[in-house]
């Protein structure tokens, strides 16, 4: 931690002294740890995700729904003992998996904690992440995680830049991607349905910019197959009241024919996963952020 280098950021940062682009410091900082219902339905498909919350973010997106956490870093700083027996407490509850939510400024702590416990976890541990990441942070993340949840946001890098502060996403975005699925292989399920194996690419759908989100779209059909990743087109885009008035694109909500241009593409180059309805873009969507669990 005392040149942190674990995001395409490279801050270089002594975490030991103070805190990086990302706002984390030493210890990891959660902000909720809970039962969720709303992940994609194979992952979420009996009681619940085991959702962590990780405060922080490496990307800081001007649109973020989780802002409160991500931007503002509301959260309670813990130990990796602490995390360790949140992950057995959520299995106790009955989660069907334990699901990591931003964790990448958080890889070495959340490792020290899956090596108390791992003997003991039952279930699929997922990496619920922006897809800014490094291959170097996958590799060594080989054989801790089960399930990969990355989101490909952006495909132009003037999008990119404009909307995170980072002209390169796509580029690293698209590497990391193709590193997790060949990592975790291909899709495989349980008796009941849920995913305990393999890789789920997220993408929302951003007002104004369906051709954008098309261009991820045939990428991803030109690079993966359907036994090897599910795709979670996301309809929830809502336009929260801080983000800045100079992106007046953003002020408002997905149109129907934005969206299901997106889809319709997506079923006509035969992409396998999941939709969502218009009323998933709604504030009461967004989790209450208030240490439960922790």
């Amino acid at each position: 931690m005392n040149k942190c280098m674990l995001c395409p950021r490279k801050c270089g940062t002594d975490r030991n002294v103070t805190k990086g682009l990302c706002g984390a410091g030493n210890n990891a900082i959660v902000a909720r740890a809970s039962l969720h219902n709303w992940e994609e339905p194979c992952i979420s498909y009996k009681n619940g995700a085991g959702t962590v919350f990780f405060s922080g973010c490496n990307l800081h997106c001007c649109f973020c729904q989780n802002n409160k956490i991500s931007n503002e870093l509301f959260g309670k700083e813990i130990t990796d003992r602490q995390l360790a027996d949140i992950f057995l407490r959520l299995q106790e509850i009955g989660a069907d998996n334990i699901d990591l939510v931003t964790p990448t400024h958080f890889v070495q702590n959340i490792i020290k904690a899956l090596d108390m416990i791992k003997h003991r976890l039952v279930v699929p541990v997922v990496y619920n992440c922006g897809g800014y990441e490094l291959n170097e942070t996958i590799a060594i993340l080989d054989g801790y995680i089960d399930i990969y949840l990355p989101d490909l946001k952006y495909y132009s890098s003037e999008i990119s830049a404009k909307y995170s502060k980072a002209p390169n996403y796509f580029d690293v975005a698209s590497e990391a991607v193709l590193a997790m699925k060949k990592q975790v292989g291909k899709l495989r399920y349980n008796d009941e349905g849920g995913l305990i194996k393999g890789t789920i690419i997220r993408h929302m759908v951003l007002p104004s910019h369906r051709h954008d989100s098309i261009r991820i779209i045939e990428w991803i059909s030109e690079n993966t197959s359907p036994d090897e990743v599910l795709v979670s087109i996301m309809n929830q885009y809502t336009p929260f009241d801080f983000i800045p008035d100079e992106f007046k694109e953003l002020k408002r909500r997905v149109t129907k024919m934005e969206y299901h241009s997106v889809t319709d593409r997506a079923a006509e180059l035969g992409i396998k996963g999941f939709t969502q309805e218009k009323s998933s873009a709604s504030e009461e969507y967004v989790p209450d952020f208030d240490l439960s669990g922790i």
